[in-house]
């Protein structure tokens, strides 16, 4: 009969287990829902003012934009690494941590070795991963709290700030690109200087004719910066987005798995006590059979 309590026991506990991994599979399909609307709404503006963007940045000169087309030596580098705050996401964090220490090896060994090499967090995972190992610029765990454009922006600000003044020679971003609640693309781009994208094979780039009212040099010096922001903001709905996929997905193969455990658990009790029977009857049926002897 012990057997058969520790059997009941752990079926309570599978049980137990597998309501919560369903509701928080269903607050995660909440959420995503929410947060897919938001970056799907964003792309299209934020791909419209990178293509301007880089359009533009071909005739840029190092001086136009507050600097940010600026090429130097590079000496340091901030990571711009976007996580989430809670766990239980599969991969999800784990894969953005991965891509940034690949990223510093392969990419930046000397920088590394050098002390050169400097963290800027978004997520409380990213924050207790990195600040073991590597300089924290800072970390911004809060943003999550309150999702919106107003406070991103000042991360971007600061971020700005240091590169034109020196502090940092190249940004680099390192987040999980959205494609559907199964598929999250963990991905970099350089963030900073800002560069052209050049066509690649026989593609051609597109030679756009703008017209610039008042000047040129007005524009472009409020187009990057309005650019850098909306670039950043989106990183951040990709990462959100891309973690209430993760999580969705991981808590559905929990509760399946969950499930398919109390079907192997309720047989293993059913074997029991059905042999738990079978001995009492043998032994009624034994008992019996010595008192007629």
């Amino acid at each position: 009969m012990a057997n058969l309590k520790e059997v009941r026991n752990r079926i309570t506990s599978v049980s137990s287990t597998q309501q919560i991994t369903s509701a928080m599979k269903m607050v995660s399909a909440s959420k995503l829902r929410r947060a897919q609307d938001a970056i799907q709404r964003m792309r299209p503006y934020a791909s419209k003012l990178k293509e301007i963007l880089q359009n533009l940045s071909a005739s840029l000169d190092s001086s136009s934009g507050g600097g940010f087309s600026k090429e130097r030596e590079i000496k340091n580098v901030l990571f711009v690494v976007i996580n989430s705050n809670r766990g239980l996401c599969g991969a999800f964090n784990s894969n953005a941590i991965k891509l940034t220490n690949n990223l510093i090896n392969e990419k930046y060994p000397s920088q590394k070795a050098a002390g050169g090499i400097h963290i800027l967090t978004i997520g409380k995972k990213a924050t207790d991963y990195f600040k073991k190992t590597y300089t924290l610029a800072s970390s911004h765990n809060e943003v999550y709290d309150n999702l919106k454009f107003d406070t991103v922006a000042p991360i971007a600000e600061k971020i700005m700030a240091d590169f034109a003044a020196g502090k940092y020679d190249r940004v680099e971003l390192v987040y999980s690109q959205f494609k559907n609640a199964a598929v999250q693309i963990v991905t970099s781009e350089q963030y900073l200087p800002v560069k052209s994208e050049t066509p690649a094979g026989n593609v051609k780039a597109k030679n756009v004719d703008y017209i610039f009212e008042p000047n040129k040099e007005e524009i472009v010096e409020a187009l990057i910066p309005k650019s850098l922001k909306i670039q950043l903001y989106k990183a951040v709905l990709d990462s959100n987005a891309s973690e209430h996929g993760a999580r969705m997905t991981s808590m559905h193969k929990a509760t399946d798995n969950a499930k398919e455990l109390l079907k192997a658990l309720k047989l293993s009790y059913n074997k029991a006590r059905q042999a738990a029977i079978t001995n009492e009857i043998l032994e009624i049926g034994g008992g019996a059979a010595a008192l007629e002897g």
